[in-house]
């Protein structure tokens, strides 16, 4: 069945080098927490024959469309409907070779979704990866007090503008209901200075990334699941974390760093600093090029 794939996997060959090397033939197992359209994980598949993949999406849509994209595969892949966080505290401990997290949403979601994650496109705003999740975009933007629909924009969004920029949304508000991009992308567009209105990245961005970030609670779910993680693993497996902006990748970061650092380190850092993708592939993939990717290993505890 032909299925219409609109993401480019971030950093593939780097995936790839993180990957555990093991005995030949042997049989290897992998996590994927963040499957959206399943470009690694049919990548990994398609190398290593004895592989198996279980794969976690809580966009039941997106998941929908990966295993259409990976049912050739057979029994070696398993898709689950579920957040990563919910899945790994839950999972066996020592029993897994490779985790992969790729942090960024996905271009289906920006394109095809029609849940208004983009400004670029005139929808209703929704933004939530799991349609049944409480909280909307609609319902912070609507509902939020001044001072936490700013408290949100600055510290998911690191805006600057973030008191200005939730001061107009509340005012605009008061007449009726944002109900779209369109409308909020306009909203942000007139609080902020002129100057600021027409730079490197539109206005609207770091507020439209806060906003999604708070409706999925996405900062919250990170440092749990790598802590899961680790525990899941057995010695000599990997995790791999693809981060696409600093408030992700400074969770990675400190939570390894706690671990490594504790009397009896469970982990040892494949890189001290984090891997950024190559010229060429941001050439290619502009939206890789705020990538980074952090590897660690699962060591062998002594006792």
């Amino acid at each position: 069945m032909s299925v219409n794939i609109v993401h480019y996997p971030v950093m593939k060959d780097e995936v790839l080098e993180s990957f555990p090397v093991f005995d030949t033939g042997a049989e290897c197992s992998m996590i994927d927490c963040t499957l959206g359209e399943g470009g690694h994980t049919e990548m990994l598949l398609d190398r290593y024959d004895n592989l198996t993949v279980t794969g976690l999406d809580r966009d039941s849509e997106i998941l929908s469309k990966a295993c259409r994209r990976l049912e050739r595969f057979d029994s070696r892949f398993m898709p689950v409907n579920t957040w990563f966080d919910d899945y790994l505290k839950n999972h066996e401990l020592g029993t897994v070779d490779f985790i992969l997290f790729d942090l960024g949403i996905s271009t289906f979601h920006y394109q095809e979704s029609g849940r208004g994650f983009s400004f670029l496109r005139d929808e209703v705003l929704d933004m939530r990866l799991c349609a049944e999740g409480a909280v909307s975009a609609y319902d912070v933007v609507n509902s939020y007090s001044e001072r936490d629909l700013a408290d949100t924009i600055f510290n998911f969004g690191e805006e600057r503008y973030s008191r200005r920029i939730a001061h107009a949304i509340v005012e605009a508000r008061k007449a009726r209901p944002v109900r779209t991009t369109k409308e909020l992308e306009n909203i942000i567009f007139n609080a902020v200075p002129v100057s600021y209105r027409h730079g490197r990245i539109s206005p609207a961005t770091r507020t439209f990334q806060a906003i999604r970030i708070e409706v999925n609670k996405e900062l919250d779910r990170i440092g749990p699941a790598l802590d899961a993680a680790i525990g899941c693993l057995r010695p000599g497996g990997r995790i791999a974390v693809i981060t696409f902006h600093s408030l992700e990748d400074r969770i990675a970061k400190w939570t390894f760093r706690k671990h490594v650092s504790q009397a009896h380190p469970d982990i040892r850092l494949i890189n001290k600093k984090p891997i950024e993708p190559t010229a060429d592939e941001t050439r290619i993939n502009p939206p890789s090029r705020s990538a980074k990717l952090r590897v660690v290993e699962k060591m062998e505890l002594d006792g």
